[in-house]
């Protein structure tokens, strides 16, 4: 994957995605950081920091001038009103580019929920458009103030096969067909029900662990990562 920095543009800050989540750290001990899909989404990509520090909201209207800014701290990735109907668009100058049959998904940082506003998702072919591309939120009400902090991820993107969906078959199973994946069900389940059962116990080495890690330490994952990372864009030259 390439990015590509426009005639008379610096290139946007581009790192790769961050794990953390400030309402995940409030939650007592950290515990949401347990669930590691959860957290293996939050990384599972590169988001684009914005730079300007702004305050927006939307009146209602259908039309852009309906959506009013008030720039808070000016810099560069500023957002702009421009289709109306209560969307924000922060134009983004770089020109991504990504291996033959990939395309990006584009979209807010997952699990960042932002209170008023609502990032909208798109598939881009940046397998072969020359063109960049524009991120937009919604507003999901009028007359409520939303603000944006610089360095707050503002974009969130991923490649995937663009043949991915179309090479996918769905099907229905019984689970008794096969019987390896029922057999390590089975044990899974009863791991869960013991260590569950053992934390209700004082003393006990389950409640001095607090929750069983298995998952976390790649006991099950036969090799796999379970968190794989991504590499950093590298500093443009000149």
């Amino acid at each position: 994957m390439t990015a590509y920095r426009l005639d008379g543009h610096p290139l946007p800050p581009l790192r790769p995605a961050s794990t953390r989540r400030g309402w995940m750290d409030d939650t007592p001990d950290g515990f949401a950081y347990r669930c590691l899909p959860l957290t293996a989404a939050n990384g599972h990509g590169w988001e684009v920091q914005g730079q300007t520090g702004f305050e927006a909201w939307w009146t209602g209207g259908p039309s852009p001038e309906d959506v009013v800014l008030r720039v808070l701290k000016p810099g560069g990735l500023a957002p702009a009103s421009h289709f109306g109907h209560g969307v924000l668009t922060f134009p983004l100058p770089v020109l991504l580019r990504t291996a033959p049959g990939q395309v990006l998904w584009v979209s807010g940082p997952p699990n960042a929920p932002k209170d008023g506003i609502a990032p909208l998702t798109g598939l881009v072919e940046t397998d072969w458009s020359p063109m960049g591309f524009t991120m937009n939120w919604r507003f999901t009400r009028p007359n409520h103030v939303v603000r944006f902090l610089p360095g707050e991820a503002v974009a969130f993107f991923f490649p995937l096969p663009r043949d991915l969906l179309a090479r996918t078959v769905p099907q229905t199973r019984r689970l008794a067909e096969n019987p390896e994946l029922a057999a390590a069900h089975a044990a899974w389940s009863a791991s869960r029900g013991r260590f569950n059962a053992a934390l209700k116990q004082p003393g006990s080495p389950e409640r001095a662990e607090g929750w069983q890690r298995d998952y976390h330490r790649g006991q099950r994952a036969a090799g796999h990562p379970t968190r794989p990372r991504a590499r950093p864009f590298p500093a443009p030259e000149g």
